[in-house]
């Protein structure tokens, strides 16, 4: 059975809630990345922040990214996956939700993040046409 942990990116940074957007959109660039976990003070997961979040919810609001902080955008609970469900639960999970990122959850810490291009490396070419057209189908 291929697992979470199989497929996942490890290695996953938070940015923490406290931090700025600013400090994101550094982190993101010096990642490589498109997106980072939000994690509390509790070192907990309370969200995910997209480059896109930066730009909509803060820039294109005339908001200085230098002053909101990353818990701000922060919204509603969280998915993640257990490091141990296998691909065909996360895919269910990723296909539901229409999300294209998920980050992978052990002993209630990040230890990793699975995105489409993990998903690109890890599935069948019909595995992954059935997940692009779930998550890009408009409802």
């Amino acid at each position: 059975m291929t697992t979470a942990r199989d497929i996942m990116h490890s290695g996953a940074q938070c940015i923490g809630e406290d931090e700025s957007l600013y400090k994101a959109a550094q982190m993101m660039r010096d990642l490589k990345v498109g997106s980072l976990p939000i994690c509390g003070r509790d070192d907990r997961l309370h969200g995910i922040i997209t480059d896109r979040d930066i730009v909509l919810r803060c820039c294109a609001e005339g908001r200085n990214p230098a002053e909101v902080k990353a818990g701000e955008l922060a919204q509603g609970t969280p998915h993640w996956v257990e490091a141990t469900s296998d691909v065909g639960q996360v895919l269910s999970m990723m296909e539901q939700y229409q999300i294209r990122r998920v980050p992978v959850i052990a002993e209630h810490r990040l230890v990793g993040m699975i995105s489409e291009a993990d998903l690109a490396r890890h599935l069948t070419d019909d595995q992954l046409a059935h997940f692009v057209e779930s998550v890009y189908a408009t409802k």
